[in-house]
């Protein structure tokens, strides 16, 4: 393939802009806020899960302390009828008046009872209540920290947009500049390698990094100025410059 010198020199500039756009895409794939979200985001979920177990808990604890009231109000109902009853004198059986005083005071025991089983319920329903307001707090807390580091990715994504748009309009304006072979040529072997063209500098390609030997060297210097070169090593488009010392 031959091309002047100067069209070969020009794909140094087109992959130089390759390289930045490449950077742009890795810096865009790596911004530290992605990783933040990510991890913010599972421990959102999993305290929004913890919120809904302790919202459930809390509303268990508040029908059941709802029963345990009700029941206590049916005793004490129960215990003040029967003693406006042993209070009226309409109970004169000795027989009678026993049992009723009898059921008074089991009424009155089952009541204490009762009352202490609300208490227990109420203290367990405040620990859930308190548990169900530290729980969303946190949530809240890492949901506002997300919210800011989504703000900050936002912007490193709009920088970094802004410069790969620059970088593709000068991209754009340079291969128009490459003849359509050598351009077609260059696009295979950076699809290839990730960099199509290196310079060749003081008989090192700048691609592979490789020195090459004296033969290569002495095949490069009478090569044609136009003849369009590889690297043995790395196989890419090998660009010749006044510093390729040849």
């Amino acid at each position: 393939m031959k091309a002047a010198p100067a069209e070969q020199k020009r794909l140094l500039d087109l992959a130089e802009l390759d390289s930045a756009a490449d950077r742009l895409a890795h810096r865009r794939r790596t911004l530290p806020e992605l990783a933040e979200i990510d991890e913010q985001s599972k421990q959102f979920a999993q305290l929004a899960t913890q919120v809904i177990a302790a919202e459930t808990e809390a509303g268990d604890l508040a029908r059941e302390q709802t029963k345990a009231e009700s029941d206590v109000d049916t005793v004490r109902t129960r215990a003040e009828r029967d003693q406006k009853r042993l209070d009226s004198g309409m109970v004169t059986s000795p027989k009678d008046l026993s049992s009723l005083q009898s059921e008074i005071a089991s009424l009155h025991r089952r009541q204490g009872d009762l009352e202490e089983v609300v208490l227990e319920i109420m203290e367990r329903r405040e620990a859930a209540d308190s548990k169900v307001t530290d729980l969303i707090a946190k949530r809240d807390e890492i949901a506002s920290t997300r919210g800011a580091a989504e703000d900050r990715r936002d912007t490193a994504l709009a920088e970094i947009d802004k410069e790969a748009a620059d970088v593709a309009g000068r991209r754009s304006g340079v291969a128009t500049e490459i003849p359509a072979d050598l351009l077609a040529l260059y696009e295979k072997l950076r699809g290839q390698y990730g960099v199509g063209a290196a310079m060749l500098h003081g008989g090192r390609c700048m691609g592979c990094k490789v020195t090459l030997s004296i033969a290569d060297m002495n095949r490069i210097k009478a090569a044609p100025h136009d003849e369009v070169l590889r690297c043995e090593e790395c196989r890419r488009i090998l660009v010749r410059t006044p510093e390729s010392g040849i």
